[in-house]
């Protein structure tokens, strides 16, 4: 079968049976409209994306458009690492934004409410190579574990909203009132856990409320990253005082978190961070019961990504 000229495309939709059906009713509308030739499958949990994506990449597919989030995107991301190199070099990567934050796509300028600027864009086939960030850590329940992440690893306050936000969401069915509800109860139950990181020849020894690895902007907490620069930004966040801690919420929602007087920006290649007690995040997504020290470095210009024109 000879798979170059169409898409192979791995649809995951978000909660909701009668919202996906129209999401996905409008978004065919607008791919037959161009007419984009495309096989579709989908999705219908974590572990049938990457048994998808496996099945797309062994069909002979160049083009695989993912429809998702952050963490789909991931997925899909992570089951291509596991190829030989030779596919990986032949596989284009696209994305069409389905998913609570999409941050991914925004940095790019892709819009889950303008499906046919983004087809139009994906059409134009334009490929940038980019970078991967890997996070290497020790699993209580399944052992070593390399991850790559298209975005950020939040380890952390960040990791504690994604889990309350996970909690919320069984509770209230909204994904949009879930992460309110989550950043609400943050204000009465913040933390700070004691960390150890080595980044670019320092140590930091002390208590720590959040740190943020980004390849990308990290859902603003690394606004300056970019995702093909071989390079990663972290900021490590001290806890502040209650006034503060309100301003960096401002900030953050207003692009300007790297001015506040509690983030402290870093530039490096590579870093370890050690925390016996703190959640950690990868793309949205926790990680499970991780242990010991976090190695987390960039792999540069790794995957090929579809990017707008």
């Amino acid at each position: 079968m000879n798979n170059n000229d169409r898409w192979g495309l791995l649809y995951c939709p978000k909660k909701g049976i009668h919202e996906s059906s129209r999401r996905w009713e409008r978004l065919k509308r607008t791919l037959d409209e161009r007419g984009v030739l495309y096989d579709f499958v989908q999705s219908e949990s974590t572990d049938s994306v990457e048994r998808l994506m496996t099945m797309l990449l062994h069909n002979g597919y160049t083009t695989i458009i993912i429809v998702g989030g952050d963490s789909a995107l991931n997925d899909a991301v992570n089951c291509l690492m596991h190829e030989e190199k030779s596919v990986r070099e032949r596989v284009h990567l696209g994305l069409i934004p389905n998913g609570v934050m999409n941050d991914f796509a925004r940095y790019w300028g892709f819009d889950e409410k303008n499906d046919a600027q983004t087809v139009d864009w994906l059409i134009g086939h334009r490929v940038r190579k980019i970078d991967l960030g890997r996070i290497s850590y020790d699993s209580k329940d399944s052992g070593h574990q390399d991850r790559y992440f298209l975005n950020c690893v939040n380890i952390g306050l960040t990791a504690d909203i994604m889990h309350l936000r996970r909690q919320a969401r069984k509770v209230l069915g909204s994904s949009h009132l879930a992460f309110l509800s989550s950043l609400v109860l943050m204000l009465f139950h913040r933390h700070d856990y004691k960390m150890r990181i080595q980044v670019n020849y320092e140590e930091i020894d002390r208590m720590v409320m959040t740190v943020c690895i980004g390849s990308a902007r990290g859902y603003g907490q690394t606004p300056s990253a970019v995702p093909y620069s071989g390079l990663l930004d972290v900021s490590v966040v001290y806890n502040p005082p209650g006034r503060q801690f309100l301003e960096g919420l401002w900030l953050l929602f207003t692009g300007r978190f790297l001015n506040h007087r509690s983030v402290h920006p870093y530039r490096t290649r590579e870093l370890t961070c050690e925390s016996a007690k703190a959640r950690v995040g990868i793309d949205g997504r926790l990680a499970e019961h991780p242990t010991g020290e976090y190695h987390i470095r960039i792999e540069p210009e790794i995957i090929n990504f579809l990017i707008p024109n």
